[in-house]
């Protein structure tokens, strides 16, 4: 079942108080209009302030992405449009990411006199190192296609009805299974993916033997032998 957040709310906010997480299964970020998302507000950065004010406004920033990138709810990105500075970087922190064909992505902030540094700390994560210092260094905006060859974006959509059908196809497929088994892998490979080879292959088997031992994990496993349909309890 969907429910659709007014713009109003303070995403932060709602990420911090979990008050959409409790019964979510998927979240989807998308908006209105041509621009995805632009970032941070210009005028409030440029506006004469201390360093703790802006220090701040930065803080918020990263406590939304962190919350973003390690959220046991799988959090998906549907952009139709432009995505430049803190909105290319909440992209990349989603865990999955679509857009349209015609979506561009940037991180133009060294073209106005402010690098896009924090931007970066996502953005490094998601592409390669070569395509995320090109996007900092010449701000110039990459297409959809140049966004999917990177890793920035998984799947690139022709047009936005179509974006909008296999955002919702793969959301409902993603709430269709147990929650239960689903936030385990997230928090997984979240934590084996900063660890050595051998360490996270050991973490990841734990969390095989894990899943195993869940209640969902075994009618999961059960149902697929005996060819029916299982019967989830999370």
């Amino acid at each position: 079942m969907w429910k659709q957040s007014t713009p109003k709310l303070d995403l932060l906010e709602l990420m911090e108080t979990r008050s959409l997480l409790p019964n979510s299964r998927c979240i989807v970020l998308r908006s209105t209009g041509p621009v995805f998302s632009s970032g941070h507000d210009l005028t409030q950065l440029a506006a004469p302030s201390s360093p703790d004010t802006r220090r701040t406004i930065f803080s918020r920033s990263n406590s939304l992405m962190l919350l973003l990138a390690t959220s046991s709810v799988p959090v998906i990105a549907s952009v139709d449009g432009l995505a430049t500075a803190a909105g290319c970087r909440l992209v990349a922190a989603c865990h999955i990411a679509f857009c349209t064909q015609n979506s561009e992505f940037a991180t133009p902030g060294v073209n106005i006199g402010l690098f896009c540094s924090t931007a970066g700390v996502q953005v490094g994560r998601a592409v390669n190192r070569k395509l995320a210092l090109d996007m900092l260094i010449s701000g110039e905006r990459i297409s959809a296609a140049t966004a999917l060859r990177g890793g920035l974006v998984s799947r690139v959509l022709p047009s936005s009805q179509e974006l909008r059908r296999e955002t919702e196809r793969i959301a409902t497929l993603i709430a269709g299974n147990s929650s239960a088994f689903v936030k385990l892998g997230i928090d997984n490979f979240n934590r084996q993916m900063t660890m050595p080879l051998v360490e996270a292959a050991d973490v990841s088997s734990e969390a095989m033997v894990k899943n195993l031992s869940l209640e969902d994990g075994y009618e999961g496993l059960e149902a697929f032998l005996n060819k029916r349909d299982p019967s989830w309890k999370e």
